[in-house]
């Protein structure tokens, strides 16, 4: 099988860079899949990967929302990445994950390892903790061909707390993005790509830009376009001729108004494509602008 960044890039250069989120959140799942339960939940979570399969390439699981129902919830969450791998997508394991030595090689074997119980093609990790943290990780993708996903510049607004803080002359953000320099060349892919992946926020295109400049061939992967307010020009702003990541778009793909009001699986179906092809068509057109 060929390496992560390969496959994304070939997958963004057919559907566009629209990431499609599954997030599952409290209250929100519709009564036609059985509600805001684990049985629920992954229905839905499925129904979702099916309406989005053949027309982007890569999904993104929110874990948290999943874990909150327990052992059900995991199960629901193990059974959604399967099914979304099954069905020819590419699967980000939104984990977040960041911790030392031990426990950090048991969350990259939890979440990279082939066969792993939450088997995903890359996983969010957290490095405010050391380079040293990202090691277990790293290991991973370079053996089995994952990609490993860094928080740099979040979307949040209080990224600002710490992450723009200034140091050594630059925010703090720009320093991680210097820091992860060695370990982009190491995970780096024929395709051109490396398989390390930085997020950078949509609502700082500035930010992501600047980043770009200092890391030219690491993927991105950019929250913050559509519920949080970012544009998609924005949001593109840090890709290379509508190359080099991806956007992930969850609650207006997951949740629009004309799937909130349908009576029926075929009409909330069809409300979902809809959402889905409007977003992917609109960052397409923004990542070659």
């Amino acid at each position: 099988m060929t390496d992560f960044a390969t496959r994304l890039t070939e997958g963004t250069r057919k559907f566009g860079p629209l990431c499609v989120g599954i997030d599952p959140h409290a209250g929100m799942i519709p009564d036609l899949f059985g509600g805001d339960t684990p049985e629920g939940i992954w229905k839905w979570s499925q129904a979702i990967i099916e309406a989005a399969a053949g027309k982007v390439a890569v999904v993104k699981p929110q874990a948290s929302l999943f874990e909150r129902h327990g052992p059900e919830g995991m199960a629901a969450l193990q059974a959604a990445a399967k099914a979304a791998r099954a069905a020819g997508l590419i699967v980000l394991m939104d984990a977040k994950r960041g911790d030392i030595g031990t426990t950090a090689e048991g969350y990259a074997q939890a979440y990279l390892a082939p066969g792993a119980p939450f088997e995903g093609d890359a996983l969010t990790v957290n490095p405010y903790m050391g380079l040293d943290t990202l090691e277990p990780y790293a290991k991973q993708a370079k053996a089995h061909g994952k990609g490993v996903i860094v928080l740099v510049r979040t979307s949040n607004p209080g990224a600002a707390d710490f992450q723009s803080r200034i140091m050594g002359g630059a925010p703090l953000y720009v320093r991680v993005a210097e820091a992860l320099t060695p370990l982009t060349e190491r995970l780096m892919s024929p395709c051109g790509w490396s398989n390390l992946m930085m997020v950078i926020g949509a609502t700082a295109p500035e930010e992501a830009r600047a980043v770009r400049a200092l890391a030219p061939k690491a993927l991105f992967l950019v929250p913050g376009y559509g519920a949080q307010g970012a544009a998609a020009e924005e949001a593109c702003s840090g890709l290379v001729n509508g190359e080099g990541g991806v956007v992930s778009a969850s609650r207006s793909v997951n949740f629009p108004k004309a799937a909130a009001n349908a009576g029926d699986k075929a009409s909330w179906r069809r409300a979902i494509e809809d959402a889905i092809l409007q977003a992917r068509d609109e960052l397409r057109l923004a990542a070659v602008a």
